[in-house]
């Protein structure tokens, strides 16, 4: 789970970095527009779904290695949380065949107090990563979704794409182009998900990990071993899967978020997401359910998907009767033994840095949100508070007490 402008300020990139991520984007040439390229805009739900071949095979041949951008994904993701906005997906096409897609929804927000047309992708806190879709001649695919954005700007007062990894075609591309174009452009910091390479032996990586933390596992698996025979189980489908999924849910939300409101379950759109995203990666083959059981009950649980030979952990979750064992810990060991001897590439512990997420590895990737404002009075007000007004106060104290007193009672800097 991620955001952007309430993100806390020992977890953003400096200003500086962002800085640089636009000046890298502005170093490549800039070539003429290609002119044998064709741009269209799919606005209508029955387009949509239409696209989920041809959409795929497109994920594929661009080598995005997670799930969140896929069809099933991001049309889950429509139907459940419903939004109050509109498809804006621009497909470009060479000839008959589609080379690239910039799957962005249209809606209206507040940003600062002021109200908002944003033109973005369709993702929210739940969507860990995010990109244009592009394959063959990505400059010149990325410029031909970009002049058509432009050619629109009327229409829209920001364009905010989330969770862009530095190798993000958009990212490397955008920036560039709108600034080109006299728009203003901005990064903000976002999260810095940790993630394990899987390089090595088994045994080669659990010799790095801290020795009074592998102690510590090993004494609580003693513990739960004392109340019953411990296993783990992976569940990818089949006839269990609907009990599993009902399990998993139950388990994320035990231990304290149902109490404080931010289970799953805790929200009927938010659960239908998880549900539905669920039963669909069983059918694409790319659920990884596991469980942690102690005297063949269900303890504890991870929900991951594996997509292009890397494990994603979604959400997990634990009985609090069984805390003393630290079972999601002791199931996050046994999740990544698997991993090796599978011979996965990586698994990507996804959202922010967390405290037992850095018990496993040193190793983070950064994300950036980036904003684009078209070159009118209101869009420059706002770019200019983002952009030139926050990072200069955002380390105060003042400020983030602020902050904090603002979430409180409920206030947001924008809308997630």
């Amino acid at each position: 789970m991620q955001t952007a402008a309430m993100v806390p300020v020992g977890q953003q990139e400096s200003l500086r970095t962002q800085e640089s991520v636009v000046a890298r984007a502005m170093e490549a040439p800039a070539p003429a527009p290609a002119t044998d390229l064709q741009v269209e805009l799919i606005q209508d739900y029955k387009s949509f779904i239409e696209l989920e071949t041809p959409w795929n095979r497109l994920v594929d041949e661009s080598r995005i290695d997670h799930p969140f951008i896929r069809h099933e994904w991001v049309r889950t993701w429509w139907d459940c949380f419903k939004p109050e906005g509109s498809l804006f997906i621009v497909r470009v096409t060479e000839g008959s065949r589609m080379v690239a897609l910039a799957p962005l929804m249209v809606d209206r927000g507040r940003m600062y107090g002021c109200p908002v047309r944003r033109l973005r992708g369709i993702a929210n806190v739940y969507t860990e990563r995010f990109d244009f879709i592009v394959t063959s001649r990505p400059e010149e695919s990325c410029r031909a979704i970009w002049k058509f954005l432009a050619s629109r700007s009327k229409d829209w007062d920001v364009l905010e794409l989330r969770q862009l990894s530095p190798a993000a075609q958009a990212l490397m591309t955008i920036p560039r182009m709108a600034i080109d174009d006299r728009f203003l452009v901005g990064t903000w910091g976002s999260t810095r998900s940790p993630y394990i390479p899987i390089t090595g032996t088994w045994d080669e990586y659990g010799k790095g990990l801290s020795r009074k933390y592998v102690s510590n596992l090993r004494g609580r698996l003693k513990g739960l071993s004392r109340l019953g025979q411990v296993t783990h189980e992976v569940i990818q489908g089949g006839e269990g899967l609907s009990q599993a999924v009902d399990d998993a849910l139950r388990l994320e939300g035990a231990a304290w978020k149902q109490k404080a409101g931010t289970a799953i379950v805790c929200d009927p759109k938010r659960e239908a997401f998880y549900r539905r995203m669920m039963l669909s990666a069983a059918q694409q083959g790319s659920l990884r359910l596991y469980f942690l059981l102690v005297k063949n009950e269900r303890v504890s649980m991870q929900i991951s998907l594996l997509s292009h030979n890397k494990l994603y952990l979604l959400k997990s979750g634990y009985d609090p009767r069984f805390a003393a064992g630290a079972p999601s810990h002791v199931l996050c060991w046994r999740l990544l033994e698997e991993a090796w001897s599978l011979k996965y590439d990586e698994v990507d512990l996804l959202g922010a840095v967390e405290r037992w997420k850095m018990n496993w590895t040193d190793d983070v990737r950064p994300h950036s949100w980036l904003f684009v404002f078209p070159n009118r009075p209101s869009s420059r007000f706002l770019h200019s508070i983002k952009f030139r007004l926050l990072p200069r106060i955002r380390s105060n104290f003042a400020w983030r007490l602020l902050l904090k007193c603002g979430a409180l009672i409920g206030l947001k800097v924008h809308d997630e």
